[in-house]
């Protein structure tokens, strides 16, 4: 679906103009059609069959975690992904026109959340043994001292059925290394040492598996089925226009579409929407460095928000200075060297010289 998804946006560029808006909708809803149709073919292949025993599979490892937050979510999503499978197999073979967005819903769906289902089924296996009491709080203390040092390099991180946050570590002392496990927030009192590895790959075998990761927004779009994005000019052109530009007005105009609000923003518009955004992301960690990052985004977020309204005051000033570059001013032309006319007999070619050359006696 990655591969068709790639392959459909670039079809689709060709029916859109240079800020992207779809101008030849007819040609993109044939493209559109043939996606659906594509992958149709794709799932009948690969998942008409085994959909049904996936979905069982991940109900019944779901019955077997502890209740938490999360699992009816869980629950909900197998329900929905159930729905779907049962929807896009009545739209075997080529559905109708008006069925086409339908059924494509269906299979985004599965593609962007079948993966849960898969994790799911595979999340429960016998874990290997953790350390004991006294063996936890030895190397706990020996982590802590290293993580003064920096001698603590986290490595991977995940959520165990049981709630807990796993981080696998490399703890370096004495130019060695040796490959841990953590449970808690590094950043934050409490953590602890669970278990010491030969490497990653038997510490992935050892421990809990994890759990799939959550999203930062539950009503968010699916990147296979994303609405249309609004127009937007590339600041290469608006640097262009004011490179290009002659009067005042031109530049005004180009810094007014950089800090455009609304349906068609601009980019310092957008940008700092990006770092509100990423700050929101980093808060949803719910860790300590996720935190400050988070804050510090938000900041950084507040500070360009304040930049775009000055640089948006400074381009209607400049505007109403109705103002245009001073004559003198003047481009240099390009360095072409001139042509010989055709009728002109080229120069003659320099005498040659030549040079005796003593020989010695």
């Amino acid at each position: 679906m990655a591969l068709l998804d790639r392959e459909t946006e670039t079809a689709l560029d060709a029916v859109r103009d240079r800020y992207g808006r779809i101008v030849r909708p007819q040609e993109a809803a044939a493209i559109r059609a043939n996606r659906t149709r594509v992958a149709l073919d794709g799932y009948r292949l690969d998942l008409a069959d085994s959909a049904g025993p996936l979905l069982a599979a991940a109900r019944s490892a779901l019955d077997a975690m502890p209740p938490s937050a999360h699992t009816q979510a869980w629950h909900d999503m197998l329900d929905s992904l159930a729905t779907s499978h049962t929807e896009i197999l009545r739209a075997a073979g080529q559905p109708a026109e008006r069925e086409q967005q339908v059924v494509w819903a269906h299979l985004a769906h599965w593609a962007e959340n079948g993966a849960i289902a898969a994790h799911l089924a595979e999340v429960y296996h016998q874990p290997g043994p953790e350390f004991t009491a006294d063996e936890a709080r030895e190397w706990t203390e020996r982590a802590r001292a290293a993580r003064r040092q920096g001698g603590l390099d986290l490595i991977e991180s995940w959520y165990a059925a049981d709630g807990r946050r796993i981080t696998l570590t490399y703890l370096v002392e004495d130019d060695a290394s040796e490959v841990i496990a953590l449970t808690g927030d590094p950043d934050a009192p409490g953590w602890s040492v669970i278990g010491r590895y030969d490497n990653e790959y038997v510490a992935g075998k050892t421990l809990p598996r994890p759990l799939p990761p959550g999203v930062l927004r539950p009503e968010g779009t699916s990147r296979f089925n994303r609405p249309e994005m609004a127009p937007e000019l590339p600041v290469q052109e608006l640097l262009r226009d004011v490179t290009e530009a002659r009067c005042a007005g031109d530049v005004s105009e180009a810094l007014l579409a950089a800090t455009d609000q609304g349906y068609d923003s601009g980019p310092m518009t957008r940008l700092h929407h990006l770092l509100y955004e990423a700050a929101g992301f980093s808060r949803a960690l719910e860790t300590v460095q996720g935190q400050r990052i988070g804050a510090q985004l938000d900041a950084l977020g507040r500070q360009l928000e304040f930049l775009a309204r000055e640089v948006h005051d400074a381009a209607e000033d400049l505007g109403a200075t109705v103002a245009v570059l001073p004559p003198h001013r003047v481009p240099k032309p390009p360095r072409i060297r001139p042509r010989p006319a055709l009728e002109t007999t080229p120069p003659p070619a320099p005498p040659q010289h030549t040079t005796a050359i003593a020989r010695r006696p």
